[in-house]
């Protein structure tokens, strides 16, 4: 399978033949790096706005925190947080995604126009695929993990990680395509931090190119994650040198997007990288 140089959307047709930043927006009192500073509707939308100013490409927005041991909602607890952000953020004209792996919440969202469903849980959850099936062109990003926030830490017993990671998004998009999703439609995540240790995260992203042999472009996540946390010992507030090294190493293994909190700074970082790699006419961020 060839991989895809675009990323499918409900309204956008993202190029991927250069680094695309997705810019973490948390409605949430409780996620691990910023819980409570966005809970509010409307400091939510004032850091959409923010972030695309400082160079996102593409949003994702959540109203559930997936840090082990956080509190599960109902959906419509989930909803009420994230419904008057979205009605903003659909209008900067940008690409919206919702972190979400709620099918009732997927289904709303994709009708209130957003472009993509970012699932933790890699469309598993009963119901999931069917919430699709109204919005044929939407993105999806298919995360790996094991268990849920509950479990997620006593879940790191791997006999083969890269294998066992790469079988597992193998064969939930094989699922994907099988109900009649578009291949340029899918993103695959490895899932850095969830049912992982901080090793086993290293060892993965030195892998992660590995995984460009499904087919699929690749999201990385490590922005202010407890492992760059293990190998700096600096807090989470702290973490902003490790979290840019995290995301160049990620593109360096071949990751498209990086999903950060640091916009501005992820920008710099890529916009030094492709400086000193790419031709300057060809290095644009």
């Amino acid at each position: 399978m060839n991989l895809s140089k675009f990323w499918q959307t409900s309204r956008f047709q993202i190029d991927l033949s250069r680094p695309r930043v997705m810019g973490i927006v948390n409605v949430t009192p409780d996620s691990f790096s910023d819980g409570g500073r966005h809970s509010r509707s409307s400091e939510a939308i004032a850091h959409c706005f923010r972030l695309v100013e400082e160079g996102a490409d593409i949003l994702d927005i959540g109203g559930e925190s997936s840090r082990p041991g956080a509190v599960v909602l109902s959906p419509e607890e989930e909803w009420q947080r994230i419904a008057p952000v979205l009605v903003e953020a659909v209008g900067l004209g940008v690409p919206i995604s919702v972190d979400t792996c709620k099918p009732l919440l997927m289904q709303r969202a994709l009708d209130a126009g957003v472009d993509i469903i970012n699932d933790i849980h890699a469309f598993q959850a009963s119901g999931a695929l069917e919430a699709l099936q109204t919005h044929r062109s939407a993105g999806l990003c298919v995360m790996h993990m094991r268990g849920d926030s509950q479990t997620m830490q006593g879940l790191t017993d791997y006999a083969d990680l890269l294998g066992e990671v790469s079988g597992f998004l193998a064969a939930r998009t094989a699922e994907l395509r099988k109900y009649g999703v578009a291949a340029e439609r899918i993103v695959i995540d490895p899932g850095y931090g969830f049912a992982k240790t901080t090793e086993q995260n290293f060892s993965l992203l030195a892998g992660q190119a590995m995984l460009l042999q499904l087919g699929y472009p690749l999201l990385a996540g490590w922005s202010r994650k407890r492992a760059i946390g293990d190998v700096t010992g600096r807090p989470v507030e702290l973490r902003l040198a490790g979290s840019l090294a995290a995301a160049l190493a990620a593109y360096a293994q071949g990751a498209s997007i990086l999903r950060v909190h640091d916009v501005a700074a992820t920008v710099d970082a890529l916009k030094v990288w492709l400086a000193a790699t790419l031709p300057m006419q060809d290095n644009q961020i």
